[in-house]
């Protein structure tokens, strides 16, 4: 008998011959990704006490949405955070997912954008572009909020109450303004703190634009822990806190509030200047 593992890179392999027969011209460019099987190190299914976060831009578009799904589906996590995320891509993203490697996830969108160039769709009906979330159980609660000053470009969070690790939690999605916007990020945090302090139990990820000491992030770090035993707010660049980005800093997060972790993983991908994180929490 072959292995559950084993059977699911091996399934993964034959789902994506197939597709891509099927597909045809319509598959993505550079059929080797769909040969690629999955590695070694791959979740046999949905871990359930998993969580994940990742912005998917730079480079953009669908073009790398199989290497994306590969990317989730290695570590197969309960719930993950997308940035940057244009609705059709992340469309794509869960189709290969489930028809690829069988892992079907729900999700729910956080829109701030509605970007032609970006995400495509017709010059009157642009594609979604913000933030979404991907959660094997489903999600109730939905809100979505954009930020009064988003910097240079519009910014905002969504929120949802799923099970993670058997458990109903809050979860929080952001994207904080550009990097050289430090006093619109004091704003955003500001909100995006007044409604996680509101909960007991909370999960917020994603992409702040700040390195662990910046002074902005201060409201944050009051409420919640990041997995991360070497990211604190007195962590200085290049020190012990693992890098999340192409050069070299940490700007993604995963924030605890009322949960501790187990373990903390940062995976590079050559699909996003940005690093996936992945937590697992206690479970207890």
């Amino acid at each position: 008998m072959v292995p559950r593992k084993g059977a699911r890179r091996a399934a993964g392999v034959m789902s994506a011959v197939c597709l891509m027969l099927l597909l045809g011209p319509s598959a993505p460019s550079g059929g080797a990704p769909f040969a690629r099987p999955l590695p070694f190190d791959t979740a046999e299914d949905v871990v359930p006490d998993r969580v994940g976060t990742w912005n998917i831009c730079n480079p953009c578009g669908g073009g790398h949405d199989f290497g994306r799904a590969t990317e989730i589906a290695t570590y197969a996590p309960q719930v993950i955070g997308l940035q940057e995320a244009c609705v059709r891509d992340v469309e794509q993203i869960r189709r290969y997912l489930e028809e690829v490697y069988g892992l079907v996830y729900r999700v729910e969108y956080g829109s701030v954008l509605r970007n032609w160039n970006r995400c495509g769709g017709l010059p009157w009906r642009p594609g979604g572009f913000g933030q979404a979330i991907l959660s094997a159980a489903p999600m109730t609660d939905r809100v979505s909020v954009e930020y009064p000053d988003g910097g240079s470009e519009d910014r905002g969070y969504l929120a949802v109450t799923t099970l993670v690790g058997g458990r109903p939690v809050r979860v929080f999605n952001t994207h904080l303004a550009e990097r050289r916007q430090a006093p619109v990020r004091a704003g955003q945090v500001k909100v995006l703190a007044a409604e996680v302090a509101r909960h007991d139990r909370a999960i917020v990820l994603g992409d702040f634009n700040a390195v662990p000491h910046a002074p902005e992030l201060g409201p944050m770090w009051a409420l919640a822990t990041d997995p991360d035993p070497g990211c604190r707010p007195s962590t200085a660049t290049g020190g012990t806190c693992a890098a999340t980005t192409d050069w070299n800093s940490k700007f993604d997060y995963v924030f605890l509030r009322g949960i501790s972790a187990r373990t903390h993983r940062v995976r590079p991908s050559p699909h996003s200047d940005h690093h996936a994180l992945y937590t697992d929490l206690d479970r207890g």
